[in-house]
């Protein structure tokens, strides 16, 4: 049996040999490929042709006519080369006729380029400049496209119901507003957790119903200038976004509260609103005072009010002369019997510098804000130790330069200069150093009348309590 099915192969082997069958050749441009054997075991042959290796092949023997046979029934099976008309001379395969576009040219010359036995193509064809050549694929592709959604209807209802489902659910949400106040620490939190649960909803119910359509590409190309979009936008109004995200980090943090005294960079007031956009002050000559949020995040703010215990400090000069020691003793005594200075923290007192003709003192009392005004109360102060000082025997000279004849020793009779003795002080008279209230007042009519909503609350925690 095996040299049986071994004569069998060998005769299988050798008749082609037998009956003529040799080599083929195969011209195509400038190549001359040659195809050792018969057809591949892939090709299918059709009216003496067959595809071979991605190229259109033909029976040798059929020569013209067979490419030019085979090119028509190509171009008739396509809509867009409908048009096209074949010749074929010597392998040379002449292009006639009108086409759509260029691009539809392109593709017949590369189709009949691509043919077995084609030695050159000559692409005459011309684009189809007629109302009706125009005109016919733009009405076929509309039929297309309504059958196609006549088709999807189905679909796009149930897409429709999902993304109207969604959105009602975030609707629905946001007016719960007692859920968004108890996640939320203030009014802004709440009503942007508000605003963006129906959004997230919405984009939701978008994906899945585009997910239902099929098309994830059209969601990944709106996503995408979605994005491109974004970051314009965001650019543009950078500083709209930056005021907006600095007024949510001042709601939460709140570093002061409505009708505080603060400083910030150097502008002082009292604190009437914080908005979406900026904090309003009212200064203490009664005029409003707008900083932006993003300026008021990144500043250093310096809040009077937080701690009702405050300390003033002014400076005196004494003669140089006098002891400066028993002046800042009789200017301490004084500062004690003030009925408005705190005995805890005591007042200080020191020595600040020595000039040519003076020494300065300074003074340091504490007050309760919450009691008494800090710019009555230091006025108060600083008039009470001047006079001390000045019946006790102190005396407050201007700045002079003093000339001296001789260094020699005094005069008969004349005593030696030296530090004066300071005389006792006496009780200082008392002045209203009580708390001023116009400011505040004003500032609640303000805060009254605008009714306009606050971000900051006298009740909420502060960064100080954290």
């Amino acid at each position: 049996m095996s040299g049986r099915r071994a004569r069998s192969a060998l005769a299988a082997l050798l008749l082609p040999l037998a009956l003529g069958v040799g080599p083929s050749v195969r011209a195509q441009d400038d190549e001359v490929p040659v195809e050792l054997g018969g057809p591949s075991q892939d090709a299918v042959p059709r009216d003496g042709v067959s595809v071979t290796d991605g190229a259109i092949t033909t029976d040798s023997t059929a020569g013209d006519g067979a490419i030019e046979a085979r090119l028509r029934d190509i171009f008739g099976a396509l809509e867009t080369l409908s048009g096209v008309d074949v010749a074929v001379t010597a392998g040379v395969v002449t292009l006639t006729g009108t086409v759509p576009d260029d691009a539809a040219a392109e593709r017949a010359g590369v189709l009949a380029t691509k043919t077995e036995g084609v030695v050159a193509v000559e692409n005459d064809l011309t684009k189809d400049v007629t109302v009706s050549g125009r005109l016919n694929p733009a009405i076929e592709r509309a039929r297309e496209l309504r059958r196609g959604v006549l088709s999807l209807l189905p679909l796009l209802a149930v897409a429709a119901v999902i993304l109207l489902v969604a959105w009602g659910i975030g609707a629905l949400l946001a007016r719960q507003k007692w859920l968004w106040r108890r996640l939320g620490r203030n009014e802004l939190i709440a009503s942007l957790l508000a605003r963006v649960v129906p959004l997230v909803f919405l984009i939701l119910g978008l994906v899945v119903a585009l997910n239902l359509l099929d098309a994830v590409a059209v969601l990944s190309a709106v996503l995408g200038a979605a994005g491109v979009l974004g970051l314009a936008v965001g650019f543009a109004i950078r500083d709209t976004i930056e005021n907006f995200i600095a007024s949510v980090m001042l709601s939460i943090r709140q570093p002061f509260r409505p009708k505080d005294f603060v400083d910030i960079d150097g502008r002082e007031g009292a604190v009437v609103r914080l908005n979406s956009r900026a904090t309003i002050l009212m200064t203490p000559d009664g005029n409003h005072l707008r900083i932006p949020n993003a300026q008021v995040f990144k500043a250093v703010i310096t809040n009077y009010t937080r701690n009702p215990e405050r300390r003033f400090t002014y400076q005196l000069g004494v003669d140089a002369n006098d002891d400066p020691l028993a002046a800042i003793g009789t200017g301490l005594a004084t500062l004690r019997g003030l009925p408005f200075v705190l005995d805890d923290p005591a007042p200080q007192a020191w020595i600040d510098e020595v000039g040519d003709s003076n020494i300065v003192l300074t003074f340091a009392p504490w007050i309760d804000q919450d009691h008494t005004d800090f710019l009555k109360a230091k006025s108060a102060a600083i008039s009470a130790v001047k006079t001390a000082l000045e019946e006790a025997g102190f005396s407050l000279p201007e700045p002079i330069y003093r000339v001296r004849m001789d260094q020699g020793a005094p005069t008969p009779g004349e005593a030696p200069a030296g530090p004066r003795q300071p005389r006792p002080p006496r009780a200082a008279k008392t002045s209203d150093t009580s708390v001023d209230p116009a400011l505040e007042r004003k500032v609640e009519e303000d805060r009254r009348v605008s009714g306009a909503d606050d971000l900051l609350s006298a009740h909420a925690p502060t960064e100080y309590d954290s």
